[in-house]
């Protein structure tokens, strides 16, 4: 069962990635309800070198760095009796948070899309991944990505 479950959120995050492409030749992404999104006046290679330093000088695992798409993970160290709780005990690899970032737009806009999971066991024949709706702290996240990103691009 735990397999099934990990099989079919792999198959639905690989699924809404992108879609096809745009005018501008860069693909369009989708937002799943539990997804945050947000608007940067700065072309996606900025958003990308923006978020990929930030994480990097935060100590955040850059997993995947592509043209339209950063993953990131960031472990959670130590027990947790409420991640026990809710989402089984992480007993056989370590847990960490994964975010997904996805990006596409032109030169002075780009869509923003942030999708959040937990990760049991992760890097293990374990692992569950559970996704998760987005919240203020992952949000205000974004807003720091927008701002920064924004103060770099050159776009009014």
């Amino acid at each position: 069962m735990k397999k099934l479950i990990f099989i079919g959120l792999t198959a639905a995050l690989a699924a809404c990635q992108s879609g096809p492409s745009t005018r501008s030749g860069q693909p369009s992404i989708r937002a799943d309800a539990d997804s945050q999104t947000i608007q940067i006046k700065a072309s996606p290679e900025v958003v990308r070198t923006t978020l990929v330093n930030s994480a990097s000088a935060k100590g955040t695992i850059v997993q995947q760095n592509e043209p339209n798409m950063v993953v990131m993970e960031s472990y959670v160290r130590g027990d947790n009796a409420v991640l026990d709780n809710e989402f089984g005990p992480s007993d056989s690899g370590e847990r960490a948070y994964r975010i997904r970032v996805r990006f596409s737009g032109t030169q002075c806009s780009t869509n923003v899309v942030q999708d959040l999971a937990l990760v049991n066991n992760i890097y293990t024949s374990q692992e569950q991944s559970f996704q998760l709706p987005g919240n203020p702290g992952s949000m205000q996240s974004l807003q720091r990505l927008k701002s920064n990103a924004e103060n770099s691009s050159g776009c009014v």
